[in-house]
């Protein structure tokens, strides 16, 4: 498999709000994008931090799977996302070299990706995916207001406000 770059470490937190106050305030972090994930339930919010990528993940309710992740394991860090040219490949490698992925999904080409299991990442949950675009800009017209506020939401292509209407960019 061809690993193309790390695009990003996720981190655990109870308050998006109270986290951007260290990230984006204290270090200095630019603000991306981000929005709600309802079928994941959670709210995320992408910045950079000069030349490395960190997306802040907080639990939207009471049974969302990272409210009990939180409950177990404290704020932190989450997950370590790398992107292949080909998760398929990546699996078929990673399956014969006798680790364990879950929560495959190819279902959409903008975000294709598999996850290896801690057990099996020596301790770390490695996101693996591939894409066909760059998630690295701004979504037009989602502010961190708006993902702050729960105007934003995540669709295959990305995040759009609730208001526009849009079923993705």
């Amino acid at each position: 498999m061809k690993v193309t770059h790390v695009d990003h470490v996720a981190i655990a937190v109870r308050s998006l709000e109270e986290a951007t106050k260290l990230f984006l305030g204290v270090f200095g972090g630019e603000f991306i994008t981000g929005g709600d994930d309802e079928r994941l339930d959670i709210r995320t919010l992408q910045l950079r931090l000069t030349d490395m990528k960190v997306e802040l993940m907080e639990p939207l309710s009471e049974s969302s799977y990272l409210r009990a992740y939180l409950d177990k394991h404290g704020q932190g860090f989450h997950h370590m996302t790398i992107f292949v040219d080909d998760v398929e490949q990546a699996i078929r490698e990673l399956e014969a070299g006798g680790y364990e992925v879950v929560d495959t999904n190819l279902e959409h080409p903008a975000w294709r990706e598999t996850y290896l299991r801690p057990k099996s990442g020596f301790g770390t949950l490695l996101q693996i995916a591939d894409t066909d675009q760059s998630w690295d800009e701004p979504s037009e017209g989602v502010t961190l207001e708006a993902v702050l506020a729960g105007e934003a939401v995540w669709h295959d292509r990305g995040p759009v406000l609730r208001s526009s209407g849009r079923n993705g960019p």
